[in-house]
């Protein structure tokens, strides 16, 4: 299967392992791309801003989405939001669900009120954790 890893580029390290493993079971995996030096984890975001907008990750990242058959949102606790979901993330799952992909989530879903309702619509695939529910 080809499947496009989604979730917060923080999490970029965590979600390489997660590729080293789907292709150990036979998927095809597409990764987000982590600008080269950025700092993610600052609290200044013009550096991811401009990154997004000079190499148009956002648009990039939607192909990717586009040439697979499903996402697998690598959802991670960040702070003190177990599972979170962010901004870009939540408009791939969008998108996802759009193009008629499958939505798979690593981890269960946020206590995220504002996208919880809209999460719950598009019917993902949780997993918890075990990479071989992918089918």
């Amino acid at each position: 299967m080809n499947i496009t890893l989604c979730g917060s580029i923080k999490f970029f390290e965590k979600m390489q392992e997660i590729e080293t493993e789907l292709k150990k079971l036979g998927h095809n995996v597409f990764m987000p791309i982590k600008a080269a030096g950025v700092d993610y984890w600052s609290d200044d975001n013009t550096g991811r801003i401009e990154a997004k907008k000079k190499f148009d990750l956002i648009s990039e990242h939607m192909n990717k989405i586009d040439g697979s058959d499903a996402i697998l949102v690598a959802n991670f606790t960040k702070g003190d939001i177990e599972n979170y979901i962010g901004a870009n993330t939540f408009i791939e799952i969008g998108f996802a669900h759009y193009r008629k992909k499958k939505i798979y989530f690593l981890n269960p879903l946020p206590d995220q009120k504002y996208i919880l309702d809209e999460i719950l619509t598009v019917e993902p695939i949780i997993i918890n954790n075990d990479l071989k529910k992918i089918i």
